[in-house]
């Protein structure tokens, strides 16, 4: 109990100075995440919740106060291997196919398959590496990962308890140590965030743990409490792969359409969303340890189902992709393409000068062929009164 104690004030304060020290190499190397507003936060937090819970577990694993033993060991090694991994997708940008199987190649080391069989122990597999890419989705928000992840490693802590697992509950309990002291830098405005190392280490060994704890049980319920246990991460991916398909975008091109996103544009505050979503993440997981404990009965996990189904197609309502682009809107209004367009004739942007019909030359009076008059020449007085006297 002691050990519990000082191991957890030791992760929290070791994770929270790592992460301030690493903040600024990660700024200088562009190691950026832009949030809202073209905010640049780096990325280097989630190595330092990663550096944190592998130490201070090893170290007491490595001194016998509290041995985590061969099963633990196996999960603490594999989910540093998949913190590795992240930090290199975090450096490098790698693509999603990668970071998927990299994922499903660690948590295939880590699968009860004694206790559950292969095709069970296989559906684990598959449910690990989905949970730690839905923790990864999360972080595109200030302080949803780190509160989301703090309620998750309790209640997975609490269900480990349950069975007996005093190793898995003491790496719990410093993972969630480690992702508060993340938090004091996160908690909006965040100046660090966990990228894709911290999120998907923090998923992979909350989904590892609940893996492992409803190892031997039924099945069917165990799937009800798996889900409870992160149906907030689940709420979100289902969000947003409706919400793409439906917008017609691309499933992996980043937009802001998560749940967090969609709730600040219904008004609330950075920080309002964060408790919203640890509150509701806090019923869920309360409610998947009372059924794993027996305390209440697996239906009860039919309502978390309920609000998992009912909020995300209720947020769909709200838009967040921006108004359609005027080419869209023209062809929506049923515009001529411009290749029709380019062939019309354009008037000139000065009309051309109109000249009237040209000017006829005055005809003289009786001559034959104009029979028209012609002006007579001005003549003056005096040489009228000498052409009379000469022809007088």
């Amino acid at each position: 109990m002691l050990y519990g104690i000082v191991a957890a004030a030791t992760a929290l304060l070791l994770a929270a100075v790592l992460a301030a020290l690493l903040r600024v190499p990660a700024l200088r190397l562009g190691l950026i995440d832009r949030r809202q507003r073209q905010r640049r936060v780096p990325l280097f937090g989630g190595a330092a919740v990663a550096l944190a819970t592998c130490l201070v577990s090893a170290a007491g694993d490595w001194t016998g106060v509290a041995p985590l033993g061969d099963g633990i060991e196996v999960l603490l090694v594999a989910g540093g291997a998949v913190a590795a991994l992240g930090l290199v997708a975090d450096v490098w940008r790698l693509k999603a196919r990668f970071l998927v199987v990299g994922t499903a190649v660690a948590a295939a080391f880590v699968a009860p398959y004694g206790d559950t069989g292969p095709v069970a122990a296989a559906v684990g597999v598959a449910w690990i590496t989905f949970v730690a890419l839905a923790f990864r989705a999360l972080d595109h928000a200030d302080g949803v990962a780190g509160t989301v992840g703090v309620v998750t490693a309790f209640g997975v802590a609490a269900c480990v308890a349950v069975e007996v697992m005093d190793g898995l509950v003491v790496l719990l309990s410093v993972l969630a140590a480690a992702l508060t002291g993340f938090l004091m830098h996160n908690w909006p405005p965040a100046r660090v965030a966990l990228g894709a190392c911290g999120s998907l280490f923090a998923g992979f060994l909350l989904a590892a743990a609940a893996v492992i704890a409803r190892a031997g049980h039924d099945p069917v319920v165990g799937t009800g409490v798996l889900f409870a246990l992160t149906a907030v991460a689940g709420a979100d991916v289902l969000l947003v792969v409706v919400s793409r398909r439906l917008a017609g975008r691309p499933l992996l091109r980043a937009a802001p359409d998560h749940l967090a996103h969609r709730l600040r544009r219904l008004g609330l505050t950075p920080q309002g969303v964060s408790v919203l979503l640890g509150v509701a993440a806090f019923a869920a997981v309360l409610v998947g340890v009372l059924v794993h404990g027996g305390w209440v009965g697996a239906r009860a996990v039919l309502w978390v189902a309920g609000v998992a189904a009912v909020v995300p197609l209720g947020l769909l309502r709200v838009s967040v992709y921006g108004p359609p682009r005027a080419r869209g809107r023209r062809r929506a209004q049923g515009a001529r393409p411009r290749e029709a367009r380019s062939r019309e004739v354009r008037p000139a942007s000065r009309p051309a000068p109109v000249y009237g019909p040209r000017r006829q030359p005055e005809a003289s009076a009786g001559h034959p062929e104009f029979g028209v008059r012609r002006a007579t020449p001005s003549v003056s007085p005096q040489v009228n009164a000498g052409l009379r006297v000469r022809n007088g």
